[in-house]
């Protein structure tokens, strides 16, 4: 992993690492399998975190830019999948 995280200095310690292992599932969901009900879980808190869909966008936008991982392909993905472990592979 040669990149950074989306990150926001205003957040407080806690939803820096909450966001932090948001990402990490996303990545995870792209090289191996992850579980259904923790990416629908981890978004959960991530939309506590950034309540506006547009500030969700532009740090979807940014992970994807670093990374090439699309976080909202996991997460629809993840809402559609009648399985309880999936991969984006």
């Amino acid at each position: 992993m040669n990149y950074q995280y989306p990150l926001d200095e205003t957040w407080s310690k806690q939803e820096i690492i909450d966001v932090v292992n948001f990402f990490s599932l996303m990545e995870k969901a792209y090289e191996s399998k992850v579980n259904k009900q923790n990416v629908l879980a981890v978004y959960n808190r991530l939309k506590e975190i950034i309540p506006s869909k547009s500030e969700e966008k532009k740090v979807f936008a940014a992970f994807e830019k670093e990374s090439g991982y699309s976080s909202y392909k996991v997460v629809k993905k993840a809402r559609e999948t009648k399985e309880e472990l999936f991969s984006m592979k």
